[in-house]
């Protein structure tokens, strides 16, 4: 976990709750792939923690899929967030809703994700 990027994640989840699990593993590694870390899943109607294991049971549950850059929004975390929903769905939860969390917006690629729909939280740096 990165310390310019996980106060991020910890502040969306304050004011959404649920279960944070932070660094979620979406697929492990294997001979023929590299493993994928969600930054952050939360799941809702759980009650408010921090799970302390990044595997978690995901089927039929409502999902907020989380990706966090220290840095302006750009195509390298919207591309994380775009792709997250087709690794997550393998877990087969109930809904997904995708989250770019960033230290500062851009006009061009916030319009982008919205047309994908991508949320896009613009967390300032302290």
């Amino acid at each position: 976990m990165s310390k310019h990027e996980t106060w991020r994640t910890r502040e969306y989840w304050e004011s959404t709750g649920g279960l944070l699990i932070e660094e979620f593993i979406a697929v492990r590694k294997s001979e023929t792939n590299s493993i994928r870390l969600m930054d952050g899943i939360i799941v809702l109607n759980e009650p408010k923690a921090i799970h302390h294991h990044n595997t978690y049971d995901l089927k039929d549950k409502d999902v907020i899929v989380i990706q966090t850059k220290a840095s302006r929004l750009g195509m390298y975390l919207l591309g994380q967030a775009y792709f997250s929903k087709f690794l997550i769905e393998r877990h087969n939860p109930q809904s997904i809703k995708l989250v770019a969390i960033c230290s500062r917006s851009d006009s061009i690629m916030e319009e982008l994700a919205n047309q994908h729909g991508i949320e896009v939280i613009v967390i300032p740096d302290k």
